[in-house]
């Protein structure tokens, strides 16, 4: 019989991180509205890499726990009741997502014909050019997600860098666009076969799969995120008004 060891079980390093700082907003060290300590702190205080930090950052970002200003740092939200639109949802997270601030490759950026189940959510026909911008996220251990998003030409999706601001921000700066709401699905199912290399997973894996369509202020689509998660990596929380 072969016997493993406690750490062989033990969450990714960057689970206990989220853990952590759970806890230490749960007991009042870190108040509603409190400035988190900075990236370096953290790295120093946990012995990991800034990967690992920016990505436990980004998990309770996604879960609603605290806001990430670009140039300022992390905040925590202030403590419930939670409205729906307090609710930060996976689609919402990849708008407001800043690449440079993350361990990130760009996979590819350029116009390709749009597959049919993007031209529904786009509301063209199938065939179209479009461009599409595919990015992965690393923490210091393995891939983590991969973000595609699908747009029309002048967006500025198909930028050669890693983008500087969030997409919502980016998106505005390039065409003006005014974002208001998003339309969101989730499933459970094995990556494609290109999705299962880049994420570095086997083709049977579990994965979760959010798709989400964003609408201007005219309730038109302007721009489809596709959001690939390892499913042993991820849980998905939501919190809500009863």
């Amino acid at each position: 019989m072969v016997v493993m060891s406690s750490e062989e079980f033990a969450p990714p390093k960057y689970a206990q991180i989220v853990q952590a700082i759970r806890q230490k907003i749960q007991n009042g060290t870190y108040p509603p509205g409190s400035l988190l300590p900075s990236e370096t702190q953290l790295v120093r205080e946990f012995s990991v890499s800034r990967p690992t930090v920016v990505r436990a950052l980004q998990v309770l970002q996604l879960r609603g726990v605290i806001e990430r200003e670009h140039g300022k740092g992390s905040f925590v939200k202030a403590a419930p009741p939670v409205s729906p639109e307090d609710n930060t949802r996976p689609g919402r997270a990849v708008l407001d997502r800043v690449e440079a601030d993350e361990n990130a490759t760009l996979v590819d950026a350029g116009p390709v014909a749009v597959p049919a189940f993007v031209a529904k959510l786009l509301d063209v026909p199938e065939g179209t050019s479009v461009v599409r911008r595919r990015v992965l996220f690393r923490d210091a251990e393995r891939p983590v997600d991969l973000v595609t998003l699908w747009g029309t030409a002048g967006m500025g999706l198909d930028a050669s860098e890693l983008l500087t601001t969030g997409v919502r921000q980016h998106l505005h700066a390039m065409k003006g666009l005014q974002l208001q709401h998003v339309s969101e699905r989730l499933s459970a199912r094995h990556p494609s076969t290109e999705e299962a290399k880049l994420l570095e997973l086997r083709k049977t894996a579990p994965v979760l799969g959010v798709l989400a369509s964003v609408f201007n202020g005219g309730g038109n689509p302007v721009l489809v995120v596709d959001l690939v998660l390892p499913g042993d990596l991820h849980e998905l929380e939501d919190a809500y008004s009863l």
